[in-house]
């Protein structure tokens, strides 16, 4: 988990290992969002303690993100509530977190819905300062954006590139790095 300050929002990214999607997200977000951004991440199946997958740690150098230290956690209840914002990887990953915890409902979206939703949102209506401060009014805002339009699964989904090939890991990455800048953009 990346440190952020006290007053900090949190963001906790959940796939299913916690070795590939969510620490690559985690990553991303908190270097992208600063220090009022507290990021961490978390798997519905998680190999407990492993460290990030090799070939996501290589996209995440070239990227300039240093990958360590990092070891792979299992998501609990806990890590919800603690939570201000939840985003999954799949549909059916935020289906478990709402199963897991059903208060979990408004503030979780996939990756790549939250960051299609955040396009909807005027930008005048987020408040001016932190991006701490224009997620929290982000949340409410792209909550009542869903629905506006229906997209399929695919859309929503960050492929998982667990012990595939090297270019699967790549179009993952793409799919994150994409939503990560679509988060970035609206919240600075």
């Amino acid at each position: 988990m990346l440190q952020a300050s006290k007053d900090a929002f949190t963001i906790l990214a959940v796939c299913t290992g916690n070795v590939c999607r969510s620490p690559a997200v985690e990553r991303l977000l908190a270097e992208r969002l600063g220090p009022t951004v507290g990021v961490s991440s978390a798997g519905t199946h998680a190999l407990v303690g492993h460290p990030i997958s090799e070939p996501m740690t290589a996209l995440l150098r070239r990227s300039g993100i240093a990958p360590e230290p990092f070891r792979a956690r299992r998501l609990s209840e806990q890590m919800l509530r603690e939570a201000d914002l939840i985003l999954s990887m799949t549909r059916a990953q935020r289906g478990l977190i709402v199963e897991l915890w059903p208060a979990a409902v408004r503030r979780a979206f996939t990756l790549r819905e939250f960051a299609r939703l955040l396009t909807f949102v005027d930008p005048s209506a987020l408040p001016s300062g932190a991006p701490r401060d224009r997620l929290r009014a982000a949340i409410r805002l792209a909550a009542a954006e869903r629905g506006r339009m229906r997209v399929s699964p695919v859309e929503d989904d960050v492929i998982d590139p667990f012990q595939l090939a090297d270019d699967v890991y790549a179009e993952s990455f793409g799919q994150i790095m994409s939503a990560v800048d679509v988060i970035a953009t609206r919240l600075l």
